[in-house]
């Protein structure tokens, strides 16, 4: 389940890759929950991604060999800190262009129609 403040869950759905991996690029090393926080300072409170919504984003990208998962155990917990591969490092350039270029086209869209 998404849960955001200013934006429908639709909205969000889509930009969860772009934004876990444009995060990761920027601070190399993160975990979860840091993550949905980064967000949340970000974005002034306007996205705020829950971890239902999350963790199955981080998964697939472990899965699909973007992403790596460190766990360090803290107190009695374990964490899991998220780093790019190199095929993350590789993917995260075209996920960035192809999230570009739809938003370019969700643009022209949106100003046709207020013609």
């Amino acid at each position: 389940m998404y849960y955001c403040l200013m934006y429908s869950k639709e909205l969000i759905k889509g930009t969860l890759q772009p934004i876990v991996l444009t995060l990761l690029k920027e601070n190399k090393r993160m975990y979860g929950y840091e993550i949905t926080q980064k967000v949340k300072e970000i974005t002034h409170n306007k996205i705020e991604l829950t971890e239902g919504a999350l963790y199955p984003t981080l998964h697939k990208l472990e899965a699909d060999g973007i992403l790596t998962v460190e766990k360090t155990l803290i107190g009695k917990r374990i964490r899991k800190y998220y780093t790019l591969t190199q095929k993350g490092h590789s993917a995260i350039e075209q996920t960035i262009q192809d999230f570009s270029e739809f938003i370019q086209s969700m643009n022209l869209i949106l100003k046709h129609q207020l013609r």
